[in-house]
């Protein structure tokens, strides 16, 4: 993939090809996580966080409790 800096302000800035955003699931205002390595930048999707996910939980999509048997050994639970 190529993309084209340009000036942003007094920063440079360039697009990020929407395959990539397809891919990895970037949106507009998503957060990204930008990584300076060995004269590379390395750019990841932000790993989403247990609030996020927590958020995402609905009742129309929370399953009900599982029954896993009986105790085998000594828990106590």
């Amino acid at each position: 993939m190529q993309a084209v800096v340009k000036k942003w302000g007094n920063s440079l800035g360039f697009r990020i090809p929407s395959l990539w955003a397809k891919d990895n699931n970037v949106k507009n205002g998503s957060k990204i996580e930008v990584i300076a390595e060995k004269g590379k930048i390395v750019i990841l999707p932000q790993k989403k966080t247990l609030d996020d996910m927590l958020a995402q939980v609905t009742p129309d999509n929370i399953h009900s409790e599982l029954s896993t048997g009986k105790s085998v050994g000594k828990e106590e639970w």
